[in-house]
């Protein structure tokens, strides 16, 4: 092996090993590693300047910022009500099918947060029965299209740094409709493998909200009982945190001291009477100049104030909201509420300012999943201008009158001048992380590829599965694919395992196709987690879930996508060049 080699394989394990062992932003890896390969000259500039302008880079990119205007739209909304009545199978089947169909063409975070509106609002079935299915669709969905999820576009990117022609809009489609089918059986089947959990409307509201004794407080050294605090109706005091002790159940005997930090539970937009009680400092509504307008966010993964306590960031100011309380995987957060660090999918109830709704950085921050509308929709005739515009775009790019690129850029021109967005919205969402970590990616792989490791790896790995031919290797790219998935994000996992996939491909002498969809499939399957994708992030908290209800759910989905995939891609797309 080579110096260069050396050092590439260096880089390579060593943005793994961040990946998957830290939490240090995905941006900030592959970006460093990126700048390690310019630096020790292992790639020129002129490349490195090419890789971030890649045409399938660019069109992703569009394709994201087409997706500001497209989620003002009340389509989503206006189905997501009608699509849970009479039994649970069917309700399930009409909602699974309509994400599925939505997400093949538009934002699966966008698809998501609607259509789990419409769930939170019902309450003819728990929502612990239908949130899980409705990410899991939205992932089936995206791998019907080109568009359906970023993770294709990513592909279909590095196949343009290669110097071929782009994957067309529907070569998915054979694949991602057998895939679809099978899993969307597999989702009937396996439902009552999925927890019972609350009622919607109980999750909602079942928060723990925090409170703090105050020094001389009418409340110190008098009994739970004595101090009414057994009397509050919709609120359950469940704990006491004394210093590093927590008094948990808490008897009527209990002496209350000043420090004390007392949890409840129940109910939380009976707020209002916690703040009744004399000598009780409440964490949220500290500011008095905050409303009792209760709105229900998840922290995205690109959020600003990820790794940051709400101290730090200085939530107040910066959202005029306060954090009334908070959920983590499946589970209620108490403590101090103000020293815990933000984390990409917790749930966020809070008590919002008039100012709220108005600020910019919302929509770049969270996805807001319940409360009063946040981000003004588009009146009929703009959703009906965007969507004939969109279904233009979408037919004008399947059937070669234009490129992708082109279609976008004339429908997010058209969107500015229709006043569907503007300049400052699109600026203020533009991907940048995104962008960030396909670039930097692009640059890795040709330093991959140029130094000669990506054809040795490749030799190498030939050798070993020699007996079984390139299928062989086709179900290897996969599995690792789909395991660094699980392991890291989707769309590292994509960037990743790519370079090894084709130099396998060139190694066998076979057409690159087979492989290069198999990295597309194997990234997009992210079942068994909650960690690998945005949409499953979303659910967690919203329905409460723990890991162990994506294993028990994803397992046979899993199982049953990857038999499928590997059946139908030799045949979709034959080894012979």
């Amino acid at each position: 092996m080579t110096l260069s080699q050396f050092s590439v394989a260096g880089i390579f394990f060593s943005i793994i090993a961040f990946l998957i062992f830290t939490r240090t932003r995905p941006s900030l890896v592959f970006a460093s590693g990126a700048a390690v390969c310019f630096v020790a000259g292992l790639v020129p500039a002129e490349a490195v300047l090419q890789k971030a302008v890649n045409p399938g880079l660019v069109t992703l990119i569009a394709l994201m910022l087409l997706s500001v205007g497209l989620e003002k739209a009340s389509w989503l909304r206006l189905v997501s009500d009608r699509l849970i009545n009479g039994s649970l199978n069917g309700s399930l089947m009409r909602l699974t099918a309509a994400t599925a169909l939505s997400s093949a063409f538009l934002n699966n975070t966008a698809v998501v947060a609607a259509l789990a509106s419409g769930v939170k609002k019902q309450r003819r079935y728990p929502a612990g029965k239908l949130l899980i299915p409705l990410s899991y669709a939205a992932i089936l969905g995206g791998t019907l299209t080109l568009i359906g999820t970023s993770t294709n576009l990513i592909v279909n990117s590095f196949v343009l740094d290669r110097g071929e022609p782009g994957l067309d809009f529907f070569v998915f489609l054979p694949v991602g409709l057998a895939v679809l089918a099978v899993g969307l059986v597999v989702l009937l089947l396996c439902n009552r493998l999925l927890p019972e959990g609350r009622g919607v409307q109980e999750a909602i509201t079942e928060y723990l909200l925090e409170a703090e004794v105050e020094e001389d407080s009418p409340l110190d050294s008098k009994t739970v009982e004595q101090n009414g605090l057994r009397q509050l109706e919709t609120l359950y005091l469940v704990e006491i945190v004394r210093g590093r002790r927590t008094i948990s159940p808490v008897a009527p005997t209990e002496i209350v001291k000043s420090g004390d930090k007392l949890i409840f539970s129940g109910d939380v937009r009976d707020i209002g009477r916690l703040q009744d009680i004399p000598g009780l400092h409440q964490f949220a509504l500290e500011d008095e100049r905050l409303e009792l307008d209760m709105i229900e966010v998840v922290l995205t993964p690109s959020s600003s104030i990820v790794g940051e306590t709400l101290k730090s960031c200085q939530f107040r100011t910066r959202f005029d909201a306060a954090v009334v309380a908070m959920r983590r995987g499946g589970d209620r957060l108490s403590g101090k509420l103000g020293e815990k660090r933000l984390q990409a999918g917790d749930a966020l109830l809070l008590a919002v300012g008039p100012d709220f709704k108005h600020h910019r950085n919302i929509d770049k921050n969270f996805y807001v999943v319940s409360g009063n509308a946040v981000q003004r929709e588009l009146s009929r005739r703009d959703s009906w201008l965007l969507g004939l515009g969109f279904i233009g775009m979408v037919a004008g790019a399947a059937m070669g009158y234009f490129s992708l690129l082109k279609g976008l850029v004339l429908l997010l021109g058209g969107m500015i001048a229709l006043g569907i967005v503007s300049t400052t919205e699109l600026q203020r969402r533009f991907p940048f992380q995104i962008w960030l970590i396909i670039a930097s990616a692009l640059v890795l792989a040709e330093a991959f590829s140029g130094s000669g490791l990506a054809t040795a790896l490749a030799e190498g790995l030939r050798g070993l599965v020699q007996g079984g031919g390139p299928y062989l290797a086709l179900v290897g790219v996969f599995f690792l694919t789909l395991a660094l998935t699980e392991l890291m994000t989707n769309n590292a996992a994509a960037a990743l395992a790519f370079p090894l996939a084709w130099s396998l491909a060139e190694s066998f002498g076979v057409s690159w196709m087979p492989f290069v969809m198999a990295v597309a499939y194997g990234a997009s399957a992210s079942f068994l987690t909650p960690f690998g994708y945005q949409t499953n992030l979303m659910v967690q908290n919203l329905g409460g879930y723990h890991l162990r209800d994506f294993v028990r759910a994803g397992l046979p989905l899993t199982f049953a996508y990857s038999i499928t995939v590997l059946i139908m891609l030799p045949l979709v797309f034959p080894f012979s060049a």
